[in-house]
């Protein structure tokens, strides 16, 4: 990740303030605050805002006046409490908001978390840095046979030299084109005086996927907690979750004791049906029991015995 001279002279213009506030705060979350933490390549994630720590979740859960005079402890046993029961408004009273580079193709992904307010580069009125995603080789992975949207086995040798040869190149052909056709390079010079340059609301149009763009993006902590639940767990695209990683360490410093409940409750629990309870209950008890008298599909059942880690018992 490289950052201009602009953005390093910004970024430290920011961190410099030294602004008095009466609002909470969270200290870990200052250090980092500004600060842009480098995701694939060219990436990066920065907190630029945000509103609220995990006594702003007890405050709005006893509807009470200030911190109050509570224990740390008995804090977290209501906010552990709230996550076991799966109660949202207390947390959506906190925010906070990021600003992100990412490639465009999982900026599409991303956007599908219809729960936040988002602003993107508009290539309409800029044009998009020369920047493109490559990934190392060791993501450069085959076709999953056996799941239509994941990765299988990684490619070696040629081939992988030849896939990112030809992402390279693509890249690079279309943004070559991209600045004939604004008749503008990426550093705002014109390439010919007697040309005019076609709109870029249209030119945009021919750029890769793996181009980057940037954008804010500011959510409620409920809303990024069940974005981090989808897009750190192991089966999200490579792509994102290295983002999602990144804000799960964001959001361990800025609400520690919500960290703490969420891997433990969300990320590090499971979620059984009632059909998958009594089974549990059954094995615990010493029963036998097949898949033919559960009402569960093969894949429900394998994924309960993985869950207990009851691999001698999949199908």
């Amino acid at each position: 990740m490289k950052l201009t001279k602009e953005q390093l002279e910004d970024i430290k213009n920011q961190q410099l303030q030294n602004n008095s506030t009466k609002r909470v705060t969270s200290p870990e979350l200052e250090k980092i605050l500004y600060e842009a933490l480098p995701a694939l390549d060219h990436g990066f994630i920065r907190v630029v805002d945000y509103m609220g720590d995990d006594t702003s979740i007890v405050q709005s859960a006893r509807v009470s006046y200030g911190k109050g005079t509570k224990q740390v402890s008995t804090d977290a046993g209501l906010i552990k409490y709230l996550m076991r029961h799966w109660h949202s408004t207390p947390f959506e009273m906190c925010e906070i908001k990021y600003h992100i580079k990412l490639p465009i193709f999982i900026a599409r992904q991303w956007i599908r978390h219809r729960t936040a307010n988002v602003n993107e580069y508009s290539a309409r009125y800029s044009i998009l840095d020369k920047e493109f995603y490559l990934p190392s080789k060791e993501n450069l992975a085959a076709q999953s046979t056996s799941n239509r949207q994941g990765r299988g086995a990684v490619l070696e040798g040629e081939q992988a030299n030849e896939v990112l040869e030809l992402l390279k190149k693509d890249a690079e052909r279309t943004y070559a084109n991209y600045e004939t056709m604004l008749n503008e390079k990426y550093d705002g010079s014109t390439i010919d005086e007697n040309k005019k340059g076609l709109a870029r609301e249209l030119a945009r149009m021919n750029l890769t996927l793996n181009t980057y763009t940037q954008w804010y993006w500011k959510t409620d902590l409920l809303n990024l907690m069940n974005f981090l639940r989808l897009r750190a767990d192991s089966h999200a695209q490579y792509e994102i979750r290295v983002y999602a990683d990144i804000m799960l360490d964001t959001l361990k410093k800025w609400v520690p004791i919500t960290y703490e409940a969420f891997m433990d409750y969300r990320v590090g629990g499971t979620e059984i049906s009632s059909k998958g309870m009594l089974v549990i209950k059954k094995l615990i008890n010493g029963e036998k029991v097949t898949l033919d008298e559960t009402g569960l599909s093969k894949r429900e059942w394998n994924e309960l015995m993985s869950a207990f880690n009851l691999s001698d018992k999949l199908i």
